[in-house]
Protein backbone atom coordinates (compact mmCIF):
# COMPACT_ATOMS: atom_id res chain seq x y z
CA UNK A 1 0.00 0.00 0.00
CA UNK A 2 1.17 3.57 -0.68
CA UNK A 3 1.89 5.48 2.01
CA UNK A 4 -0.44 8.36 1.20
CA UNK A 5 -3.09 6.14 1.34
CA UNK A 6 -2.35 4.94 4.69
CA UNK A 7 -5.86 5.14 6.59
CA UNK A 8 -4.20 6.50 9.91
CA UNK A 9 -3.94 10.28 8.32
CA UNK A 10 -7.52 10.37 7.41
CA UNK A 11 -9.92 11.63 9.71
CA UNK A 12 -12.99 9.47 10.60
CA UNK A 13 -16.09 11.44 11.61
CA UNK A 14 -18.75 10.11 14.15
CA UNK A 15 -21.75 8.26 13.31
CA UNK A 16 -23.66 11.04 14.05
CA UNK A 17 -21.75 13.52 12.21
CA UNK A 18 -21.74 10.83 8.83
CA UNK A 19 -25.57 10.80 9.23
CA UNK A 20 -26.13 14.75 8.97
CA UNK A 21 -24.41 17.54 6.79
CA UNK A 22 -20.74 16.65 4.61
CA UNK A 23 -17.75 16.87 7.05
CA UNK A 24 -16.58 20.34 6.50
CA UNK A 25 -12.82 20.41 5.61
CA UNK A 26 -9.94 21.46 7.82
CA UNK A 27 -8.10 24.24 7.29
CA UNK A 28 -4.61 24.08 5.25
CA UNK A 29 -1.79 26.70 7.13
CA UNK A 30 1.07 26.93 5.14
CA UNK A 31 4.31 27.45 7.03
CA UNK A 32 7.52 29.06 5.83
CA UNK A 33 10.15 27.23 8.03
CA UNK A 34 13.05 30.12 7.36
CA UNK A 35 16.65 29.29 6.12
CA UNK A 36 17.19 26.70 8.81
CA UNK A 37 18.06 28.31 12.13
CA UNK A 38 15.23 27.36 13.91
CA UNK A 39 15.98 31.05 16.11
CA UNK A 40 14.41 32.68 12.74
CA UNK A 41 11.23 30.78 12.87
CA UNK A 42 8.90 33.62 12.98
CA UNK A 43 6.70 33.62 16.28
CA UNK A 44 3.37 33.49 13.92
CA UNK A 45 5.62 29.89 12.56
CA UNK A 46 6.09 28.37 15.62
CA UNK A 47 2.51 29.46 17.48
CA UNK A 48 0.94 27.29 13.76
CA UNK A 49 3.12 24.72 14.84
CA UNK A 50 2.79 24.46 18.53
CA UNK A 51 -0.90 23.72 17.64
CA UNK A 52 -0.40 21.37 14.76
CA UNK A 53 -1.84 18.05 15.04
CA UNK A 54 -0.65 16.63 11.32
CA UNK A 55 2.21 18.33 9.41
CA UNK A 56 3.21 17.70 5.61
CA UNK A 57 7.10 18.79 5.91
CA UNK A 58 9.57 19.05 3.08
CA UNK A 59 13.43 18.16 2.85
CA UNK A 60 15.00 21.42 3.71
CA UNK A 61 13.03 21.12 7.05
CA UNK A 62 15.21 20.62 10.00
CA UNK A 63 15.47 18.11 12.97
CA UNK A 64 15.67 21.40 15.09
CA UNK A 65 12.43 23.07 13.12
CA UNK A 66 10.36 20.27 14.05
CA UNK A 67 11.31 20.16 17.77
CA UNK A 68 8.25 23.16 18.19
CA UNK A 69 5.79 20.47 16.95
CA UNK A 70 3.83 18.37 19.53
CA UNK A 71 5.15 14.27 20.22
CA UNK A 72 1.74 12.83 19.73
CA UNK A 73 0.98 14.95 15.98
CA UNK A 74 1.83 13.44 12.91
CA UNK A 75 4.12 13.74 10.83
CA UNK A 76 4.11 13.26 7.22
CA UNK A 77 7.48 13.64 4.94
CA UNK A 78 6.76 14.86 1.74
CA UNK A 79 10.50 16.38 0.97
CA UNK A 80 11.98 16.90 -2.34
CA UNK A 81 15.58 16.68 -3.06
CA UNK A 82 17.44 17.14 -6.45
CA UNK A 83 16.79 14.22 -8.91
CA UNK A 84 15.27 12.64 -5.93
CA UNK A 85 10.97 13.01 -4.81
CA UNK A 86 9.53 11.47 -2.11
CA UNK A 87 6.29 12.46 -3.76
CA UNK A 88 5.67 14.58 -7.31
CA UNK A 89 4.37 17.59 -7.03
CA UNK A 90 1.10 17.06 -8.16
CA UNK A 91 0.25 13.82 -5.23
CA UNK A 92 1.34 16.34 -2.68
CA UNK A 93 -1.06 18.52 -3.12
CA UNK A 94 -3.46 15.67 -4.09
CA UNK A 95 -2.72 14.59 -0.32
CA UNK A 96 -3.02 18.24 1.29
CA UNK A 97 -6.30 18.40 -0.53
CA UNK A 98 -7.66 14.58 0.77
CA UNK A 99 -6.56 15.13 3.87
CA UNK A 100 -7.68 18.80 4.43
CA UNK A 101 -11.32 17.35 3.01
CA UNK A 102 -11.67 14.56 5.62
CA UNK A 103 -11.61 17.12 8.28
CA UNK A 104 -7.95 17.31 9.56
CA UNK A 105 -5.99 20.78 9.78
CA UNK A 106 -3.09 20.65 8.16
CA UNK A 107 0.18 22.80 8.48
CA UNK A 108 2.38 22.23 5.29
CA UNK A 109 5.85 23.39 6.04
CA UNK A 110 8.34 24.52 3.68
CA UNK A 111 12.08 25.80 3.87
CA UNK A 112 12.50 29.73 3.48
CA UNK A 113 8.92 31.26 1.78
CA UNK A 114 6.89 28.95 0.64
CA UNK A 115 5.92 31.75 -1.89
CA UNK A 116 9.80 32.22 -2.62
CA UNK A 117 10.78 29.35 -5.14
CA UNK A 118 8.61 27.05 -2.67
CA UNK A 119 6.04 26.47 -5.21
CA UNK A 120 3.35 27.28 -2.79
CA UNK A 121 1.13 29.31 -4.93
CA UNK A 122 0.77 26.37 -6.79
CA UNK A 123 -0.27 24.90 -3.71
CA UNK A 124 -2.67 27.68 -2.64
CA UNK A 125 -3.91 27.74 -5.77
CA UNK A 126 -5.04 24.53 -6.05
CA UNK A 127 -6.85 25.10 -2.16
CA UNK A 128 -8.46 28.07 -3.52
CA UNK A 129 -9.91 25.85 -6.53
CA UNK A 130 -10.85 22.96 -3.97
CA UNK A 131 -12.47 25.06 -1.62
CA UNK A 132 -10.54 24.38 1.60
CA UNK A 133 -9.69 27.30 3.64
CA UNK A 134 -5.89 28.55 4.03
CA UNK A 135 -3.84 30.80 5.63
CA UNK A 136 -0.21 31.69 4.74
CA UNK A 137 2.41 31.89 7.67
CA UNK A 138 5.38 33.69 5.39
CA UNK A 139 8.98 32.42 6.30
CA UNK A 140 12.38 34.56 6.19
CA UNK A 141 13.55 33.69 2.69
CA UNK A 142 16.60 31.73 2.35
CA UNK A 143 18.06 34.92 -0.02
CA UNK A 144 17.72 36.69 3.17
CA UNK A 145 19.23 34.69 5.18
CA UNK A 146 22.04 33.61 3.22
CA UNK A 147 23.00 37.65 2.98
CA UNK A 148 22.67 38.48 6.27
CA UNK A 149 24.15 35.23 8.05
CA UNK A 150 27.07 35.13 5.51
CA UNK A 151 27.76 39.62 5.83
CA UNK A 152 26.62 40.02 2.39
CA UNK A 153 23.73 42.67 1.74
CA UNK A 154 21.31 41.99 -0.68
CA UNK A 155 21.57 45.81 -1.53
CA UNK A 156 23.39 48.88 -1.04
CA UNK A 157 22.97 52.27 -2.16
CA UNK A 158 26.70 51.99 -3.83
CA UNK A 159 26.31 48.94 -4.97
CA UNK A 160 22.93 47.46 -5.62
CA UNK A 161 19.68 49.44 -6.32
CA UNK A 162 17.93 45.94 -7.84
CA UNK A 163 17.81 42.75 -6.09
CA UNK A 164 16.46 39.91 -8.79
CA UNK A 165 15.72 36.71 -7.29
CA UNK A 166 15.81 33.62 -10.34
CA UNK A 167 15.42 29.94 -10.62
CA UNK A 168 18.89 27.97 -11.77
CA UNK A 169 16.52 25.18 -12.71
CA UNK A 170 16.72 23.52 -15.74
CA UNK A 171 13.56 23.40 -18.40
CA UNK A 172 12.41 20.33 -20.37
CA UNK A 173 14.96 20.74 -23.35
CA UNK A 174 18.00 20.97 -20.78
CA UNK A 175 18.40 24.84 -20.70
CA UNK A 176 18.19 27.43 -18.29
CA UNK A 177 14.83 29.55 -18.61
CA UNK A 178 16.30 32.82 -17.70
CA UNK A 179 16.15 36.40 -19.16
CA UNK A 180 20.24 36.63 -19.65
CA UNK A 181 20.31 40.29 -20.46
CA UNK A 182 17.77 41.35 -17.59
CA UNK A 183 20.49 39.57 -15.10
CA UNK A 184 23.52 40.72 -16.64
CA UNK A 185 22.68 44.67 -15.85
CA UNK A 186 25.16 46.37 -13.69
CA UNK A 187 24.41 47.98 -9.92
CA UNK A 188 22.23 44.85 -9.25
CA UNK A 189 22.36 42.11 -6.98
CA UNK A 190 21.22 38.51 -8.69
CA UNK A 191 20.35 35.88 -6.49
CA UNK A 192 20.03 32.32 -8.18
CA UNK A 193 18.07 29.40 -6.49
CA UNK A 194 18.77 25.93 -7.17
CA UNK A 195 21.29 26.83 -9.54
CA UNK A 196 24.23 24.69 -8.22
CA UNK A 197 23.76 22.33 -11.29
CA UNK A 198 24.02 24.52 -13.82
CA UNK A 199 26.39 26.96 -12.60
CA UNK A 200 28.89 26.76 -15.49
CA UNK A 201 25.95 27.71 -17.65
CA UNK A 202 24.53 30.66 -15.52
CA UNK A 203 28.27 31.81 -15.51
CA UNK A 204 28.68 31.68 -19.08
CA UNK A 205 25.46 32.85 -20.30
CA UNK A 206 25.74 35.88 -17.77
CA UNK A 207 29.38 36.60 -18.96
CA UNK A 208 28.13 36.31 -22.81
CA UNK A 209 25.37 39.15 -22.32
CA UNK A 210 28.33 41.28 -20.83
CA UNK A 211 28.29 40.75 -17.20
CA UNK A 212 31.89 41.87 -16.29
CA UNK A 213 33.73 38.53 -15.49
CA UNK A 214 35.58 40.45 -12.59
CA UNK A 215 31.81 40.51 -10.90
CA UNK A 216 32.42 39.32 -7.21
CA UNK A 217 30.31 36.26 -6.74
CA UNK A 218 29.55 34.13 -3.80
CA UNK A 219 28.17 30.43 -2.80
CA UNK A 220 26.31 29.77 0.22
CA UNK A 221 25.95 26.46 1.47
CA UNK A 222 23.62 25.47 4.22
CA UNK A 223 22.78 29.43 5.25
CA UNK A 224 22.41 30.25 8.73
CA UNK A 225 23.16 27.03 9.97
CA UNK A 226 26.39 25.75 12.03
CA UNK A 227 27.11 24.21 8.90
CA UNK A 228 27.15 27.26 7.05
CA UNK A 229 29.99 27.91 4.56
CA UNK A 230 30.92 31.05 2.11
CA UNK A 231 33.05 30.75 -0.99
CA UNK A 232 33.49 34.48 -2.52
CA UNK A 233 35.57 34.83 -5.79
CA UNK A 234 34.43 35.91 -9.40
CA UNK A 235 32.14 35.37 -11.89
CA UNK A 236 34.64 33.84 -14.00
CA UNK A 237 35.60 31.52 -11.13
CA UNK A 238 32.83 30.88 -9.48
CA UNK A 239 32.63 27.41 -11.55
CA UNK A 240 35.58 26.07 -10.61
CA UNK A 241 35.42 27.23 -6.95
CA UNK A 242 32.44 25.25 -6.52
CA UNK A 243 34.31 21.93 -7.51
CA UNK A 244 37.94 23.20 -6.24
CA UNK A 245 35.42 22.95 -2.65
CA UNK A 246 32.23 20.40 -3.63
CA UNK A 247 29.94 22.91 -2.72
CA UNK A 248 26.84 20.62 -2.46
CA UNK A 249 22.64 22.00 -2.38
CA UNK A 250 20.98 23.66 -0.69
CA UNK A 251 23.11 26.57 -1.93
CA UNK A 252 22.86 29.91 -3.21
CA UNK A 253 24.53 31.94 -5.92
CA UNK A 254 24.97 35.75 -5.03
CA UNK A 255 26.48 37.62 -7.70
CA UNK A 256 26.90 41.63 -7.69
CA UNK A 257 29.00 44.40 -6.03
CA UNK A 258 27.80 43.44 -2.56
CA UNK A 259 29.67 40.93 -2.12
CA UNK A 260 33.02 42.54 -2.11
CA UNK A 261 31.67 44.03 1.03
CA UNK A 262 31.72 40.92 2.75
CA UNK A 263 35.23 41.06 4.44
CA UNK A 264 34.75 44.65 6.24
CA UNK A 265 30.82 43.48 7.50
CA UNK A 266 32.68 39.83 8.67
CA UNK A 267 35.01 42.28 11.32
CA UNK A 268 31.81 43.31 12.37
CA UNK A 269 29.89 40.33 12.63
CA UNK A 270 33.20 38.01 14.32
CA UNK A 271 34.23 40.98 16.58
CA UNK A 272 34.35 40.04 20.14
CA UNK A 273 32.64 42.77 23.03
CA UNK A 274 34.95 43.95 25.49
CA UNK A 275 34.99 42.24 28.85
CA UNK A 276 33.01 44.07 31.44
CA UNK A 277 35.32 45.46 34.29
Amino acid sequence: MNFIEDARWFHTPPREECAGAPVAPGRVTLVGAGPGDPELLTLRAVKALRGARLVLYDHLVGKEVLRYVAEDADLIYVGKESSHHTLPQESIIDLMVRLARSGRPVVRLKGGDGFIFGRGGEEAQALAAAGIPFEVVPGITAAQGAGACAGIPLTHRDHAATLVFASGHLRGDNEVALDWELLARPRQTVVIYMGMGTLPTISAELLRHGLPGETPAALVEQASLPTQRCITGTLQTLPALAQQHRVRPPALIIIGGVVALQPQLLQGMHAMPAPMD
